[in-house]
């Protein structure tokens, strides 16, 4: 393959719009981004879409090595609710997966489709605004992600990756489309029938990865300010889970990924189907439609960088400073000191979580009279409780009997070395491994889908590819489960899942 070949991958995160081009080494030339932030407008969170198109375009004027492109890809947060008329006009504001308001079709769907549908997927927006009577429902043509409104007013193409597609609407992974059980299911509600509506006609179109997905067209050179040029291809356009899965080669059954920040969840790729539905994991696909479990948690490390944030200022108190990065890599470090069962129970909770059923947040610290309150076994119980939920979720597909062979580490939880990954281990009894290219991310991941769109062999599947092409030499460090730790975080889980009692009555109270 030649090193002057090269393709930009774009993710709009959930706080910022990042660029990253990669060579046909799978290097990272150039990258860029533009912060942003979600509002809560009227009850609802949403993103402004002109913040959308002059982010991009900053992240953009960031970026070198846009000249000779042979590819790009768009990709973002999955789920929720963009919906249009049929000239392509926005009909409600852009509703988010922060959002927890379709409690009632999310339950009804579920039961109709036999298959959990969670609150944040784009058919449970729809279906609640159907039930609610707004007004808009009547004028609905089409609806689809942030990446497919992105992707379709660059190339005019209205079409989504099928891992995106899946957290729009359940996928058959034997025909790569949209299941066809479920569609007339739902064609069939009689509030769906009242508007005349038939979903296949509202939902984009599903390509698996490396299918040709449109080029970028006059109108969308223009909306980019000629930074790209008109006839550029395009990859589909995917989620911020597909992406992730590319990018840590998690995309082969038995594999998965953690991805752990400011939320957390996990991706393993299933063998087989599993044996029941359950409100806790929710069952997406890969970029080339291997069917998913993946557990969701709202929660991750806020909590503990409220409390960093505290430790900080106590050290300024007398005269100190440390540096932030140095403060957290010293506190993750303390941890290892502590015991394996801290003795001591945080609920990191800042916002509602699905997989234990809250819907707000109440962070609190429990302890025993006579548990061991040291900063050692405080950090370690703080950082316990950041996969605490997805350990809930995983302890689910354990006994499922489902098969991982590793687990693959990226996110903030992972940046300092050893740490995040032992406790990870030790939560999900499973191997955990690092790659030196992990900390790239969604648009490096979205940046390999659109390179294996360019040089893809007719009958090269995505896991193929990435195994012995991109990630063929890419070192890795790996971490088994220590069976002290394992025994200490189940220890430690039993009065954790005690104590989301008290968190229920404080969020109900």
């Amino acid at each position: 393959m030649s090193k002057e070949k090269k393709t930009l991958g774009i993710e709009f995160g959930s706080t910022r719009i990042k660029t990253c081009v990669i060579d046909g080494t799978y290097h990272v030339l150039s990258s860029g981004d533009h912060t942003w932030k979600s509002d809560c407008v009227n009850g609802v969170w949403t993103y402004d879409l002109k913040d959308a198109w002059d982010g991009l375009r900053d992240a953009l004027r960031h970026t070198d090595c846009l000249e000779g492109l042979d590819a790009m890809g768009v990709s973002a947060m999955m789920h929720g609710y963009l919906a249009f008329d049929k000239d392509w006009n926005l009909l409600a504001p852009f509703r988010t997966w922060q959002n927890t308001m379709t409690g009632q079709a999310a339950g009804e769907l579920t039961g109709l489709f036999r298959f959990n549908i969670p609150q944040r997927w784009s058919i449970a927006h729809l279906y609640q605004a159907i039930l609610n009577g707004e007004d808009h429902v009547g004028r609905i043509a089409h609806i689809t992600t942030l990446a497919g409104y992105i992707h379709h007013a660059l190339t005019g193409e209205n079409v989504l990756g099928v891992g995106e597609a899946s957290g729009m609407f359940p996928i058959d992974p034997a025909t790569l489309d949209y299941n066809d059980r479920m569609v007339s299911a739902f064609d069939s509600l009689e509030k769906v029938k009242a508007l005349g509506l038939k979903i296949r006609n509202v939902l984009p179109k599903v390509l698996p990865a490396g299918a040709p997905a449109g080029c970028l067209t006059k109108e969308g050179a223009t909306l980019l300010e000629g930074m790209l040029p008109e006839g550029l291809p395009f990859a589909p356009p995917e989620g911020d889970a597909g992406t992730g899965m590319t990018a840590t080669n998690a995309v082969r059954e038995r594999t998965g990924n953690v991805s752990a920040g400011t939320s957390i969840f996990s991706m393993v790729v299933l063998e087989k189907p599993l044996k029941a539905v359950h409100e806790e994991i929710d069952v997406v696909t890969t970029p080339s439609g291997k069917e998913v479990a993946m557990v969701h948690c709202n929660n991750c490390t806020n909590d503990f960088n409220a409390w960093t944030e505290v430790l900080d200022e106590t050290v300024r108190l007398f005269g100190g400073s440390a540096e932030k990065g140095e403060l957290f890599t010293k506190l993750y470090q303390k941890s290892l000191e502590g015991d394996a069962d801290p003795g001591l129970v945080v609920i990191n909770y800042m916002a509602g979580e699905g997989v234990t059923h809250m819907n707000s947040g109440r962070p609190m610290v429990l302890r025993r009279p006579d548990s061991p309150f040291t900063l050692a076994n405080f950090m370690r119980a703080s950082l316990y409780s950041t996969m605490a939920t997805l350990k809930i979720g995983m302890d689910i597909l354990s006994e499922e009997g489902v098969a991982i062979d590793t687990l693959t580490g990226h996110g903030g939880l992972f940046k300092t070395p050893v740490v995040g990954q032992k406790y990870m281990a030790a939560a999900c009894n499973a191997a955990v491994s690092c790659m030196e290219t992990a900390g790239e991310g969604g648009p490096y991941g979205m940046a390999l889908l659109a390179m294996y769109r360019a040089e893809k062999d007719e009958n090269e599947t995505l896991e193929d590819y990435l195994s012995s092409k991109v990630f063929k030499d890419v070192k890795a460090v790996v971490m088994r489960p220590d069976q002290a730790d394992v025994d200490g975080f189940n220890a430690w889980m039993k009065d954790y899942r005690a104590a989301l009692e008290a968190e229920r009555c404080a969020v109900n109270g």
